[in-house]
């Protein structure tokens, strides 16, 4: 069973400076815990590096494209 409370800021603030040392301890180490960034996501290096990566044939595909674009915007 679960039960869901609304506490308004004031009174958390009130309940957690009321805590015991060793509480309020616990809860820092808790809420410290919670905002440490997962390690799920990649960095940009190692999406770069283990991304999809073009055949030959679609490298081939990618300069013709560039030379005629170029060719294109010199006309």
């Amino acid at each position: 069973m679960q039960v869901q409370v609304d506490i308004e800021y004031e009174q958390l603030l009130k309940i957690v400076k009321d805590l015991p040392a060793g509480k309020l301890r616990q809860l820092k180490a808790a809420i410290e815990q919670a905002s440490v960034p997962k390690k799920t996501a990649s960095t940009l290096e190692d999406l770069l590096l283990n991304g999809p990566v073009a055949t030959k044939k679609q490298l081939e595909k990618i300069m013709l494209n560039r030379k005629s674009i170029t060719e294109w915007r010199v006309k």
